[in-house]
């Protein structure tokens, strides 16, 4: 085996690491955080890893070998099922950021707004991609989810802190991500996807990153609050 081979993993290893350290500076206590963190982050890796999986079975993500142990769970490289737990404490650790460092700037109300235009978008985007299954996949979800966040109204005293920490954690999910399609760690199939890309990455793992960060912070904050262990 090859250092190559080891790359994808080392990196994230290495964001797992830091990702740990930043939260654990921003909060008193890690394993308080962490234990209303980890079910949202179970949950979320179990959604995202279905739709992961069978994309891969499909061939509409394919996984270069020549950047992986090699090593796979049901069929799927572990780096994949590392990722989606690594990049889940990531955006935790910039969603804690501008919710204990930015209080500041607090405008429900603006990003209520945001929201719903955000929803009609994604409605919108669902509709016209539903003969290409990627897309279609990740905006169908993406909507259904966030239309009942919105609507059950209890995530609204947490919208600001979820968009400032989604602005901050894209920019690493961003260069991670343009990274991997670029090599090419990861390779996609463009006939079943929008067909607009941002640095050789599909815009459609924008809505992916939105939908990982919604799900794990609107988990966490409805555990955190009602302290049901």
């Amino acid at each position: 085996m090859e250092f190559q081979n080891l790359g994808y993993l080392l990196v994230l290893l290495v964001l797992l690491a830091a990702a740990l350290v930043i939260i654990s500076k921003l909060t008193l206590d890690l394993l308080f955080e962490l234990k209303y963190m980890l079910p949202a982050i179970i949950f979320t890796t179990a959604i995202l890893a279905m739709i992961n999986t069978r994309l891969a079975e499909l061939q509409i993500l394919l996984y270069n070998p020549n950047f992986l142990t090699g090593k796979s769970l049901l069929h799927f490289p572990v780096e994949e099922w590392l990722f989606l737990p690594v990049v889940s404490l990531l955006s935790f650790a910039a969603y804690i950021f501008a919710k204990t460092r930015l209080t500041s700037f607090e405008k429900p109300n603006v990003f209520v707004i945001l929201s719903l235009v955000l929803l009609l978008l994604s409605g919108a985007i669902t509709w016209f991609s539903r003969q290409k299954l990627y897309p279609f996949s990740i905006f169908m979800l993406l909507t259904i989810y966030f239309g009942y966040t919105i609507f059950r109204n209890r995530f609204k005293n947490h919208l600001t802190s979820f968009y400032l920490g989604f602005a901050i954690a894209v920019i690493p999910f961003f260069i991670l991500k343009a990274t991997l399609f670029t090599l090419p760690a990861i390779i996609p199939d463009t006939n079943f996807m929008l067909g607009i890309s941002l640095m050789n990455m599909p815009v459609e793992e924008f809505a992916y990153f939105f939908l990982l960060l919604l799900i794990n912070t609107t988990i966490y904050e409805y555990l955190r609050e009602r302290r049901l262990f």
